[in-house]
């Protein structure tokens, strides 16, 4: 089996099987999207949109609309810049802080389902996961 495995095939078999286990993947991809804007403002403190937009490999316009959604949520601050007032500063609020520290939400249906695996097999997902986020990197 593993001989013959495509990157295409693997990629088709665990996009078919995130489907099947994600449950809500609209609601974590948005979850995770917005964990990586800031990650990337509290990385760059005060960050501009440009640097954000770099950290995340994103265009400015589409970095421009997430941030002003994290803004409205309470989550960024956006101030004129004291040295260059047509540049925006932006920082993370307590609120975006804390949403920040908390770990991410976990499926509890895929976390009952993994429950039910040896030890042997958690490793093993364990390693996939780790080579998976690697590729992300």
């Amino acid at each position: 089996m593993w001989n013959s495995a495509s990157p295409g095939a693997l990629a088709a078999r665990f996009a078919r099987l995130v489907e099947r286990l994600g449950g809500d993947t609209a609601a974590a991809k948005a979850m995770g999207q917005q964990r990586e804007l800031l990650e990337a403002v509290a990385a760059q403190e005060p960050a501009t949109l440009g640097q954000v937009a770099a950290k995340v490999k994103r265009g400015a316009p589409a970095i421009s609309r997430a941030i002003e959604t994290l803004v409205r949520a309470g989550l960024v601050e956006r101030q004129a810049d004291p040295v260059n007032r047509r540049r925006l500063a932006l920082r993370l609020t307590d609120e975006g802080r804390a949403a920040l520290a908390r770990p991410p939400a976990a499926d509890k249906s895929l976390e009952g389902r993994l429950g039910r695996l040896a030890t042997s097999e958690l490793r093993a997902l364990e390693r996939g996961l780790e080579i998976l986020e690697r590729l992300t990197g």
